[in-house]
């Protein structure tokens, strides 16, 4: 039986649970007393159902809290963590500051908000709901605690909300950690990307950030980096921090090219030197009008695109730069 698959489907709800309110220094540095990472390995069913058991209380207690986003015809995912309406979120979902865009509660409802600041190296985020009240959310944990093959929940609306269906959990393990990722084998697509990824007691430990190209190969932002320079993100400021570095092989971008919504298109932000985008012809401020045939919206899109394809296999990318329609072939290298 392959337990790292048992939870794809949304687990039923029950009960609507709304944390208590920490006041805004709370919300930054205060992290309530953990239990002992949630390490074991089922090896009955009665361990299986412990588990299972463990995983229906936290998405019972955390559901509310985690919202899709669509910010400038983009769709990305997010997680309320204070009672005001502050929404954690990957930094390429929340984009530019200040500019409007929409968060949708699980009911369905939509709520005005905007973008606050962004790390665009580490990949973190914010969004403010505009609109006054007592918002459902959750506590942020502590990301430096995890440990390797610890148990965590990743929370979101691949493929953008779907009012048909609750948001998604997916199971998994902590592959690897440290203060600038986390790696875990916990399934993400397209539309994950600013999702939440919790512990086993039901807190926010890291943000969804990058699709790996394999099942075990998903990068987080952890959560403690939102801390460490919170003043910088409320206060709407976007700087290029540290790119993540990843220790495993494999995790360097896919094309060697960043993007950003640009009233929502795509636009390349910024080419590795050396890469296929490149060598393909890519340049920055290239708006993207079609990859491979296709209307993308965010760079987990590319990927996916990307991951499918063989090393040798041409992808079309058309290319609007100034007032000029290029058409340009990327050659896929694996």
């Amino acid at each position: 039986m392959n337990l790292r698959r048992l939870f794809l489907i949304p687990i039923v709800l029950g009960c609507f649970i709304i944390p208590t309110r920490a006041d805004d220094k709370q919300a930054v540095t205060s992290v309530e007393k953990t239990s002992v990472p949630f390490t074991k390995t089922p090896a009955n069913i009665q361990d299986l159902k412990e588990l299972q058991q463990r995983v229906q209380e936290v998405y019972k207690k955390v559901v509310p809290s985690v919202v899709g986003i669509q910010i400038g015809g983009a769709s990305g995912s997010g997680v309320i963590v204070r009672e005001d309406g502050l929404v954690l979120t990957a930094g390429h979902v929340s984009g530019d500051p200040d500019k409007s865009c929409t968060v949708i509660l699980r009911d369905g409802k939509r709520i005005k908000a905007k973008s606050l600041g962004q790390n665009t190296g580490i990949d973190s985020g914010m969004i403010q709901i505009e609109e006054k009240g007592k918002w459902p959310f959750v506590d942020m944990g502590n990301s430096k605690d995890l440990k390797k093959d610890q148990w965590v929940v990743a929370i979101g609306h691949p493929g953008g909300f779907d009012p048909g269906r609750t948001p998604v959990l997916r199971l998994g393990r902590v592959i690897n950690s440290n203060n600038s990722f986390i790696q875990t084998d916990c399934t993400l697509v397209g539309g994950d990307s600013g999702g939440p990824l919790f512990d086993l007691d039901g807190k926010v430990v890291g943000i969804h950030s990058r699709i790996g190209p394999a099942i075990n190969f998903n990068i987080h932002v952890p959560v403690d980096t939102f801390r460490d320079t919170w003043t910088r993100l409320v206060s709407g400021e976007s700087w290029n921090g540290n790119r993540i570095k990843f220790a495993a092989k494999g995790m360097e971008d896919r094309i060697g090219a960043h993007f950003e919504m640009n009233g929502g298109i795509l636009k390349v932000r910024e080419v590795t030197k050396g890469s296929m985008a490149e060598q393909a012809g890519l340049k920055v401020k290239d708006l993207i009008a079609k990859f491979d045939g296709k209307n993308v919206t965010s760079e987990d899109e590319i990927e996916d695109i990307i991951k499918k394809k063989k090393s040798g296999e041409k992808v079309v990318v058309e290319v609007d730069r100034g007032i000029d329609r290029l058409t340009l072939n990327l050659e896929v290298k694996k």
